[in-house]
């Protein structure tokens, strides 16, 4: 793809999701999401292979359903009650419809089934957008609504559950990456209703995490778990290093990934929800066995004989090399800056 193509394609695409983010009216915010798919469609299909074509076909197809489900919401709304505000949306049948439109954007459970397989179609560059920056202007609308509570304590303990059993028997890298976003974004949406700074707090630490792993899996050209059992011929720092990003993104203490679950969980058993902290608790331990597998088979497994993939290339990709050593750093050591993270959010 030429330079200027790619930078007109990322300029739309962050010029959707501010037009969402900026939006009070329904029509603008469907608009701005609207150009955030546009524009990521040419990202995901700029590798002329038939996978990257059938992945981008299905996302966009997906996509529409659900811009169009959400536009009939808030036209059902303006109908019912002459309101077309983002906050107005009080009627129970139109914000239900909304609700579950834009959990088909995002791949909350029970609409997850896209994201893995579309996320395996696609490169680790236009995935690690899929799995990040698309997740922002869908949960950016989903916080201004009036949500039903009971909806959205299901809707995040379904993808909690269903993100941690769906990873246990994968050997893709990317799926496994697909249903630990669908793990993440259960937490976010669980809390929600009580405490939007701590959604915000969780979606940012979650964007560093997964950008460090993306970029590590990147750097060792893996792609499947057998590929990870030989990285630490090609980079044993960041080999050593990768576990405790793995476990950071479990969810272990003292690892950065554990402050927004302690949080989460403190907050669930104020509301008085301690069932529901209980098994979301619970189910993060599946998202936690893969994790541990994966680091288990970077670190405690050695190929015995010659592999017989294709040899990477050696020559290290050097200009990624200072942003991902931030956010390693932010992953691994983020959790004694918690005081000053919650004292800003409050």
């Amino acid at each position: 793809m030429s330079p200027y193509i790619l930078m007109i394609m990322l300029f739309a695409l962050g010029l959707g999701t501010t037009i969402t983010f900026a939006s009070t009216h329904w029509l603008l915010a469907w608009m701005g999401l609207e150009i955030n798919t546009l524009a990521i469609i040419p990202l995901m299909a700029q590798q002329h292979h038939p996978r990257a074509i059938e992945a981008t076909t299905k996302y966009f197809m997906i996509q529409a359903t659900a811009a169009a489900t959400l536009l009939f919401a808030s036209m059902t709304n303006a109908w019912l009650t002459g309101q077309w505000e983002i906050s107005q949306l009080n009627h129970p049948l139109p914000l239900t419809i909304a609700t579950m439109a834009l959990a088909l954007k995002l791949g909350l459970a029970p609409m997850h089934a896209w994201l893995p397989d579309i996320m395996q179609g696609l490169s680790l560059n236009t995935g690690l957008i899929l799995a990040t920056w698309q997740k922002l202007a869908p949960l950016s609308l989903l916080i201004q609504m009036n949500n039903n509570p009971h909806l959205l304590i299901f809707l995040g303990l379904m993808s909690i559950t269903i993100g941690g059993w769906g990873g246990l028997n994968q050997t893709q890298l990317r799926k496994l990456l697909a249903y630990s976003s669908i793990a993440h974004l259960g937490w976010m949406v669980l809390v929600m209703n009580f405490l939007p700074q701590l959604t915000l707090m969780t979606l940012l630490i979650y964007i560093v995490m997964t950008y460090s792993i993306f970029t590590i899996f990147k750097i060792n050209k893996a792609t499947s778990i057998n590929l990870l059992t030989t990285s630490w011929t090609k980079n044993p720092t960041l080999c050593a290093i990768t576990p405790l990003i793995l476990l950071s993104l479990g969810g272990l203490p003292p690892l950065t990934g554990f402050l927004p679950k302690w949080l989460i969980l403190q907050e669930l058993t104020k509301q008085h929800l301690v069932l529901v902290a209980t098994a979301a608790a619970l189910s993060a331990l599946l998202s936690l066995y893969f994790y541990l597998r994966l680091s288990y088979a970077m670190t405690l497994t050695t190929s015995p004989n010659t592999s017989t993939n294709i040899l990477p290339w050696r020559v290290m990709n050097m200009n990624m090399m200072t942003p991902t050593a931030f956010s390693i750093i932010f992953t691994i050591c983020m959790l004694p800056l918690s005081p000053l993270i919650i004292t800003t959010l409050g």
